[in-house]
């Protein structure tokens, strides 16, 4: 443990690391979930002094296998529940508060919903991605339920069986299996499609590190609609020990126009921007539909939900 800075607190994060690091296995059972709720605790409280940036290399990189095991047993506990879930007869999404993170999702999903209404002027978006949604896409779920009722929302994961057991979650609900699509697919290899949406959700461990996730958020730059927003998770002091940092400057191309710290229970913070198009300022030479931007709306409007799956089916068989 001698890597680990004198903090009290850095040195309970490495010490929980350690004995994380040494599980047998990542799925839930009493250790992990012990485990995780006192990283989770530990991590939580605010605390302005920690810069996990300004941090020795050996605690960067502690933080960054930590974020990888937390990536994990997220995608474990998510399958696990969604297995319970979909064992219910009747329709399995009225059982989700058996989650054990089902309020955050709400109080983060309203959070998320309110930023977005803020810089909608009035408008309602008409189509939604939401990439990295994994086996229990709760985000999408909860916005499509309460906040976005019209609004037609495309799950994007790169693992199938996550796709297939979340949309088995929702083929049970009359209203969300009309409004709800999932594609398994690299986003990476999807660029004509995200021409698409008027809101992209970016989850927080698509990209484990800053490098990876810097890749996506170019590609998003590249491909988006000038005027379509960007919603993006993030981490702030010691909670960035659990999900990697966005900072403006990582937006390139991007309008920046708020981001949310929360102080209680939600962990991750909210980063909402516009993807720049016209004067905006992007910088980058294939950007000559930019000029799309005043027109993006009606573009959207004219757009209907048959074409946009049919251009996704082409996509995947291609990639």
């Amino acid at each position: 443990m001698g890597y680990c800075q004198d903090d009290q607190l850095v040195s309970k994060i490495c010490d929980l690391y350690e004995k994380i690091s040494k599980l047998e296995t990542l799925k839930p059972c009493q250790d992990v979930d012990t485990l995780f709720k006192q990283l989770v605790s530990t991590c939580i409280p605010p605390n302005p002094n920690i810069d996990v940036t300004k941090m020795s290399e050996t605690i960067q990189e502690m933080r960054s296998n930590l974020i990888k095991l937390c990536g994990e047993a997220e995608g474990h506990l998510e399958h696990h529940f969604t297995s319970i879930l979909n064992s219910f007869e009747d329709n399995p999404l009225h059982h989700l508060n058996i989650f054990p993170y089902y309020d955050n999702y709400l109080k983060l999903s309203k959070l998320e919903f309110d930023l977005l209404e803020q810089n909608l002027n009035g408008s309602v978006p008409k189509t939604v991605a939401f990439i990295g949604s994994g086996p229990l896409p709760l985000t999408s779920i909860v916005l499509a339920s309460f906040h976005l009722k019209d609004s037609i929302f495309h799950n994007f994961d790169i693992d199938s069986s996550a796709n297939s057991v979340a949309a088995r979650l929702v083929s049970c609900d009359p209203d969300l299996s009309q409004r709800m699509f999932f594609h398994t697919v690299d986003v990476m290899d999807v660029t004509e499609s995200l021409k698409g949406f008027d809101v992209v959700f970016l989850a927080a461990l698509v990209g484990m590190d800053k490098k990876e996730k810097m890749k996506v958020i170019e590609h998003l730059e590249k491909h988006m609609s000038p005027g379509a927003l960007l919603m993006l998770r993030s981490a702030h002091g010691p909670r960035a020990f659990l999900y990697p940092i966005i900072e403006p400057c990582d937006l390139q191309g991007f309008q920046v126009l708020s981001i949310y710290h929360p102080t209680d229970e939600v962990i991750n913070s909210v980063v909402i921007s516009r993807k720049l198009g016209g004067d905006g300022g992007v910088d980058h030479e294939d950007h000559q539909d930019s000029g799309l931007a005043c027109n993006c709306s009606k573009i959207h409007a004219i757009m209907n939900k048959k074409s946009i799956v049919e251009e996704f089916a082409i996509e995947e068989q291609l990639s």
